[in-house]
């Protein structure tokens, strides 16, 4: 009987010994959802809808991106149309066509709300990998619309981003965002985006339909969906300059 007892312990002792070689760290899987969501270019078109008491209001856009640093979203919608967001070097600019007038971003300017949406100017700063701005701990895994999800917990390290901490909710078999809460260094919450689809593209999974919820304000939330998208393409040279940002 105690000979049993040490082999079932022995067994116990490999089996516990050996699951964690297996797994993948915090790290490894904020990198690999990266990685995943992150196109060398794109050229995508898609919609922000905008819900509030006076009912949903829609504006198109198409945007081109090159990794992660770069991007150029213009609105072709009728109110909005030609109206741009630039992300180069760095900085956020704004162009508005009827003024003919190039803004750059900048200070309390970053959380002002885009187009009376529930995403802020600051949302689209980025342009590093969040291993540069945040710590990371593996909270553990939950069910996420019925798919298994890695828990992750963002802390940030310094006081030069939009959220202190973050907690996110990765696809473990596709490593793509399923679901992200931000919070504000008091602990309040004060974002929650849902991804309520996801596509592939060019073997590239990435949420297509999401809705973020700003949870300081009096709102239904603000969906975006991608209509159409092109990965690894050639873009006009100089798109993302200054010099062509008023054309």
């Amino acid at each position: 009987m105690k000979k049993l007892s040490f082999l079932a312990g022995t067994f116990a002792l490999l089996w516990i010994g050996a699951a964690p070689v297996f797994a993948l760290s915090a790290d490894e899987i904020i990198e690999r959802m990266e990685r995943n969501q992150t196109h060398p270019t794109s050229i995508i078109e898609g919609e922000l809808v905008v819900s509030d008491r006076f009912g949903d209001r829609r504006s198109t856009f198409i945007s081109h991106t090159e990794g992660a640093s770069r991007f150029l979203v213009e609105f072709t919608s009728r109110d909005e149309r030609g109206q741009k967001i630039l992300r180069h070097d760095g900085s956020l600019y704004l162009y508005y066509p009827d003024a003919r007038e190039t803004i750059r971003l900048q200070g309390a300017a970053l959380r002002d709300s885009l187009l009376g949406s529930d995403i802020s100017y600051e949302d689209m700063t980025g342009g590093r990998g969040l291993a540069d701005d945040y710590r990371f701990t593996l909270l553990g895994e939950e069910r996420v619309e019925g798919r298994q999800a890695y828990k992750v917990e963002l802390e940030a390290r310094s006081t030069n981003v939009p959220y202190a901490k973050q907690i996110l909710w990765v696809d473990a078999e596709r490593f793509v965002m399923l679901r992200g809460e931000q919070f504000a260094r008091n602990g309040r919450k004060l974002k929650v985006t849902e991804v309520l689809e996801t596509t592939e593209t060019d073997g590239y999974i990435f949420p297509s339909h999401l809705r973020v919820t700003d949870q300081t304000r009096r709102s239904s939330g603000t969906e975006m969906k991608i209509t159409s998208s092109q990965i690894d393409v050639e873009l006009p040279r100089g798109i993302f300059s200054l010099e062509e940002l008023t054309w």
